[in-house]
């Protein structure tokens, strides 16, 4: 019988048949090895129990994490910048005053619907620090959470809250994610038991945050009646371990040792992509007294894709001379390799940047040395004042009261001084370095619009930015990142990496577009106008499209001169008005530009055209919004009211859209 099967076959058949026995072979075989105790197949091994129990704490939900470890407050934040993350943390060692221990959580690293168990907690605290980024969104990272919590499905009886929530009262929808969620934690049966923070970052962020941890910590210890444990002050959250000779270290990466030799996609915030500057130009002429770089980063082979409208993250190091200035100052080995290790074995955070590294390099690439010291920093380094006075001075200047808050704004806030400028006012301070490392924020990516289409070329992204640069008193002022832009030269390397917008063009290509981008918030525009183009090469019809460009003066800062008289010779860009301020004897803006041409506007406006606005939103965003009402009103015959909710109309159905920064 097998001899009849056999012989019907021919010689591929048979080698099927044979690959097919061998697998079957070869499946039972490994069904039955896995089944047998682990000490038949090794002896076990500290490294295997190690990975095993770091896999399980893991995988491990942080309700579980609460139950098992004790831990009573969990801290979420929504953080774009890494405001609210520093801020959480800071709350998490404020509570250690008090023996207590928080789990710290990004909600983008979590199961949300967990938050369900949070009752099963016993005395749960829960406290969201959230910010409100754009007009009114939840931050990348809080998207999840933020729709869960409004769907509503969540029971959180039993649990009681607190927010703090971080904005910007330049824009529309001041602090509106904080608001929200302040609401929605009642909603869903929780109890709050303090009052809504809203930190304004316009003003003064920090002395918002002060005054409103300072009265929060006290109601919390009385409400569940915590014994403060003064000792518990002088605490450090991190503990120095020297490196052994020849460990690799960390050379700037944020994700995995050697990330920049051997790139591995996707690209985001904790996995940047190492793009070559492929050109650096200068925009302004040689009349401007200030300076804006024109930069394309190639990213050819690493699949990062983007659309005009999207923003690119860019990666700073920090001036050397600055890092420089504090190893002077602090006398110690920059070369130095380390790694700073939380004192709490079970703190999901193992360490505050990668690890290990060397001084100069967490310096360089790891923390802020630039921005205005925050409170809790000068309050722990005055310890190492050896003079009384600059100690005094520096305990009264983080200090929540009147005099402490007035003098905080005005030496640390007005005046912008960094941890390198109190340093070298206050001259017996020295802290160590390991201290003053765990005590800095994060140095954080800065966005800037892409000024790009990826429909010319894909694997390059333009951005276009103004050096900030300028003085107070004896002390020069330098943006952290353009300067660092500055250095770009074209072969050097950044990281980057691609982070989605809403602001995009109209599908129909031949819907009109209203574009207005005063200086460099013209850089989406410069998108649109090569997608268009694109489509308008390729044969097919496209929409008229109006910019109201704004700068100083056509013969100093007009940025894409000659571009923007090409895409019109294209007959791409079918009407360009310009708002030069200081070309004239009195000041012209995009807006008082936009009523001069308020019957074309309301003809676009009234037929389906989309308006789109990037650039300042202090002024120049509320004074187009309020010319568009006007025209609104004046020009389309509406009612006050009926031109507030035209324009909100406009909003929600994305024919307004806004890029705007503060």
């Amino acid at each position: 019988m097998l001899a009849w099967i056999v012989s019907g076959l021919d010689t591929s058949d048979l080698v099927v048949l044979t690959l097919l026995a061998g697998g079957a072979i070869i499946f039972l075989f490994m069904k039955v090895f896995n089944q047998q105790p682990s000490s038949s197949r090794y002896s076990p091994t500290v490294a295997s129990v190690t990975t095993s129990a770091a896999a399980s704490k893991s995988n491990q939900s942080f309700i579980d994490r609460m139950k098992n470890e004790n831990r009573q407050v969990l801290i979420m934040y929504g953080s774009q910048t890494g405001t609210a993350e520093e801020m959480s943390g800071r709350l998490a060692k404020d509570l250690t005053r008090y023996t207590k221990k928080a789990v710290v959580v990004d909600p983008e690293d979590i199961e949300c619907e967990d938050l369900n168990r949070l009752s099963e907690v016993e005395d749960a605290l829960l406290v969201l620090c959230i910010a409100t980024y754009g007009e009114g969104d939840p931050t990348d990272n809080a998207v999840t959470l933020v729709e869960y919590l409004n769907a509503g499905d969540c029971d959180l009886s039993g649990v009681r809250f607190a927010v703090f929530g971080l904005g910007n009262k330049t824009y529309e929808h001041f602090n509106e994610i904080g608001i929200q969620m302040d609401k929605q934690l009642e909603k869903l049966g929780a109890k709050r038991i303090f009052h809504l923070g809203l930190g304004d970052d316009d003003a003064n962020l920090e002395e918002d945050f002060m005054i409103w941890r300072e009265a929060f910590l006290p109601k919390v210890a009385e409400e569940f009646g915590w014994e403060l444990n003064t000792e518990a002050e002088t605490m450090r959250q991190y503990q120095l371990e020297p490196v052994e000779e020849g460990k690799a270290l960390f050379k700037g990466e944020f994700g995995r040792l050697g990330a920049y030799e051997r790139p591995r996609p996707p690209f985001d915030v904790k996995n940047p992509y190492l793009a070559t500057v492929a050109i650096n130009d200068e925009l302004h002429t040689e009349h401007s007294d200030r300076s804006c770089r024109h930069i394309e980063f190639s990213v050819e082979g690493s699949r990062i894709r983007y659309e005009a409208g999207d923003h690119l993250a860019v990666f700073p190091t920090n001036d050397p001379v600055l890092v420089d200035r504090l190893i002077n100052m602090l006398q110690f080995d920059p070369d130095h390799a380390f790694r700073l290790v939380n004192v709490d074995e079970d703190a999901s955070k193992r360490h505050p940047f990668p690890c290990p590294t060397t001084f100069r390099t967490a310096l360089s690439h790891y923390v802020d040395i630039c921005a205005p010291v925050k409170s809790h920093v000068l309050k722990a380094i005055s310890e190492y004042c050896t003079d009384d006075t600059e100690k005094e001075f520096l305990n009264k200047l983080s200090t929540a009261n009147e005099e402490g808050l007035k003098e905080y704004a005005r030496y640390i806030v007005k005046e912008r001084r960094s941890i390198v400028d109190v340093l070298t006012d206050q001259k017996t301070c020295k802290p160590p370095i390991e201290y003053l490392l765990e005590l800095l924020p994060r140095l954080q990516a800065r966005y800037y619009s892409i000024a790009s289409s990826p429909r010319l070329n894909e694997e390059k992204i333009a951005i276009c930015a103004v050096v900030t640069k300028y003085s107070i008193g004896d002390r020069d002022i330098n943006g952290v990142c353009t300067r660092y832009l500055t250095t770009k030269d074209a072969g050097s390397k950044s990281p980057v990496f691609v982070r989605k917008s809403t602001m995009r063009l109209p599908h129909r290509t031949t819907t009109q577009v209203i574009m207005i981008g005063p200086g460099t918030g013209f850089a989406p525009f410069r998108g649109f106008l090569q997608d268009r183009q694109f489509h308008k090469n390729a044969g097919k019809e496209i929409g008229a499209m109006h910019l109201y460009y704004g700068c100083r003066h056509p013969d100093h800062d007009y940025i894409y001169k000659d571009e923007l008289a090409k895409f019109q010779e294209d007959e791409v860009l079918t009407h360009l008005v310009c708002a030069f301020s200081r070309a004239q004897e009195h000041k012209i803006y995009v807006q008082d530009r936009l009523w001069e041409t308020r019957d074309r506007i309301w003809d676009a406006i009234n037929v389906g055209a989309h308006v789109y606005i990037c650039g300042d939103a202090r002024n120049m965003a509320r004074d187009v919004q309020a010319t568009l009402q006007k025209i609104f009103r004046e020009i389309g015959g509406k009612s006050e009211t009926e031109a507030v909710a035209y324009f909100k109309d406009m909003e929600k159905t994305k024919r307004y859209q806004a890029d705007v920064w503060s």
